[in-house]
C-alpha cells in the first residue's frame, strides 16, 4: 500500500539528463516496473515530443497503454502533431509540459497554447514557468486553466534556483491556486551538496514541506528556511507529523517531480522511515524481471544536452 505522501510522486524521466537512458530501455524498465510493489509511486514516463513517433515499435502487443507526459521545450507549435501521432499508438498521454520560449510574451504564448490543445480539452497541461520577470504574470495567467512546472536544477550550477527564488515561485503558485510539478535537480529527498559536481540541490521533501507551510499561512521566509534545511531526521519527522489532511493538500499542490531514477528516491523514503517495503518473503514484493534494465545504473553527469531538453 503506497501512502498518499508518495503516490504518483515520481515521474519517470529516465531518458533525460543526467540519466540519459536509451528510449527502448526506459520503456522496457517502465513496463517491468508495473509489476513491483512500489508501482503506485510512479507517474507517467516523461518523453520529449521528438521521441513520440519512435514509441510504436517499442510497445509490446497486449500490454496496457503506456502512460506518458510529453515535453515541448520549444513552445506549443509541435503539440498538435505529437498528439495526432500519439493517437495511433498504444499510449495514454496524461499530460504535456510546454516551455515559454525566450522573448515570448505570456499573452501571445497562452494564445498559441490554447490553440494547440483546442482538441484535447481534458489534457493536463503544465507550463514551464520562465525564471525571469515574466514568472508572476505567467502564473497569474494560467490560474484555473493550466498547471505550472518549475525547473529546480540542471546540468550547470546556475540552473539550480536558490531558496529565495524557489520560495517566491512556490508562494506565487499557491496564492494563485496553481498546482505544479518540479523537474531536474531533485536527486535526493533532503537538501544537499552533490559530492561530484558541487551543485546545491534541493530536496523533494523540503519542497513538500515548503509547500505545506505556504498553504497553511507561512511566509516566504518560512519556506526558505525549510528549503535550506539539511537535517534528514528533522525533515523526516516534520513530514511524518503532517497528518493525512495536510499531506493530501500539499500533494494536491505539488503533484510530482521528474526523476531519472525511481529506486534511488524510493530507497531514501524507506531509509527515512516514511515508506515501508514488504518483507523479502512477502508475495506482494515482486522483483523486477532480471532482463529489465536497472535504474540504479550510474548517471552520466557529463551530458552536454541543452538544459531545456531535461525533463
Amino acid at each position: 500500500m503506497i501512502p498518499g505522501l508518495a503516490a504518483g510522486l515520481f515521474d519517470d524521466a529516465a531518458v533525460f539528463p543526467p540519466g540519459n537512458a536509451p528510449l527502448a530501455l526506459a520503456v522496457r524498465a517502465y513496463g517491468g516496473r508495473r509489476r513491483v510493489w512500489y508501482a503506485g509511486l510512479v507517474g507517467p514516463l516523461v518523453v520529449p515530443a521528438a521521441a513520440v513517433p519512435r514509441l510504436g515499435p517499442l510497445l509490446p502487443a497486449g500490454e496496457p497503454a503506456l502512460p506518458v507526459s510529453v515535453t515541448f521545450p520549444d513552445g506549443p507549435a509541435g503539440v498538435p502533431a505529437a498528439l495526432a501521432t500519439a493517437a495511433f499508438l498504444p499510449v495514454e498521454v496524461r499530460s504535456i509540459e510546454v516551455a515559454v520560449p525566450e522573448g515570448t510574451e505570456p499573452d501571445a504564448f497562452l494564445a498559441d497554447l490554447d490553440a494547440a490543445v483546442e482538441d484535447a480539452p481534458a489534457l493536463d497541461v503544465y507550463v514551464e514557468i520562465p525564471r525571469d520577470a515574466r514568472r508572476d504574470k505567467v502564473i497569474a495567467a494560467i490560474a484555473g486553466r493550466r498547471r505550472a512546472k518549475f525547473r529546480t536544477g540542471g546540468v550547470r550550477a546556475e540552473l539550480h534556483p536558490g531558496e529565495d527564488e524557489l520560495a517566491a515561485s512556490l508562494a506565487a503558485a499557491v496564492a494563485a491556486g496553481v498546482p505544479f510539478k518540479a523537474t531536474a535537480g531533485l536527486h535526493h529527498a533532503v537538501r544537499n551538496t552533490d559530492p561530484e559536481t558541487g551543485f546545491e540541490q534541493h530536496g523533494f521533501l523540503n519542497l513538500l514541506l515548503a509547500t505545506d507551510a505556504i498553504l497553511n499561512g507561512g511566509t516566504e521566509t518560512d519556506a526558505r528556511a525549510l528549503l535550506a534545511d539539511r537535517d534528514e531526521d528533522r525533515i523526516a519527522d516534520r513530514v511524518d507529523a503532517l497528518g493525512d489532511a495536510r499531506t493530501a493538500a500539499a500533494r494536491a499542490a505539488f503533484t510530482s517531480f521528474g526523476t531519472c531514477s525511481v529506486t534511488e528516491p524510493l530507497d531514501e523514503l524507506i531509509g527515512l522511515g516514511l515508506l515501508s517495503a514488504p518483507d523479502p518473503g512477502d508475495p506482494d514484493r515482486t522483483a523486477l524481471d532480471p532482463s529489465t534494465p536497472d535504474d540504479r545504473a550510474p548517471h552520466d553527469r557529463t551530458s552536454h544536452d541543452r538544459e531545456d531538453h531535461t525533463a
